[in-house]
């Protein structure tokens, strides 16, 4: 991070977010006794990132995150974030179409959003995850719940898949 004061600013947030979660294990633990961490860890990043929906998502997908951001949390006192999951058909395509029209064709915005009948978005399988550090996390842990980074130019782009997928440079690079 090139900005030192944004670096406290994150640094700062993270240290408060992981307290909040420490503080709320004991009313998580009257809710739900076996899960108490997870679903303070779950509170805590609520209130982390507020803006985070996690409607639409397959529930493969959202049981994934949820887990591994758990462990991430817990484990090695990483935040995870969820920037964008599902979308539907129309906000898919005009992310699509305002794409089109600033790189100035389909073959290039291809590179960086798919139409929707080609978006795991639109399917619930796609998560674009913050911050950089998290994605890292997720890029070297995600396999283990079926959520695998599956494009070199997006380091925010995680899918879930049943089988490790072969990496590819750009979303167009799919093989249609």
């Amino acid at each position: 991070m090139a900005n030192p004061s944004l670096a406290i600013k994150v640094r700062v947030l993270a240290s408060l977010t992981r307290l909040v979660a420490v503080l709320l294990v004991p009313i998580a633990v009257c809710r739900a006794p076996g899960r108490a961490r997870f679903l303070a860890c779950q509170w805590a990043l609520g209130l982390r990132f507020p803006a985070e929906d996690l409607r639409g998502l397959a529930p493969e997908t959202l049981a994934a995150f949820m887990h591994a951001r758990t462990e991430a949390f817990w484990r090695d006192g990483q935040l995870i974030g969820l920037t964008s999951g599902y979308r539907d058909a129309a906000e898919q395509y005009r992310l699509f179409t305002e794409e089109v029209w600033r790189t100035g064709s389909v073959s290039a915005a291809r590179r960086r959003v798919l139409p929707p009948e080609e978006s795991s978005h639109v399917r619930g399988l796609a998560l674009d995850v913050r911050p950089t550090e998290g994605a890292r996390w997720l890029e070297r842990h995600g396999g283990r719940y079926g959520l695998y980074r599956v494009y070199d130019n997006e380091w925010w782009h995680f899918e879930y898949r049943t089988v490790e997928p072969v990496r590819l440079p750009h979303p167009d690079a799919r093989v249609r």
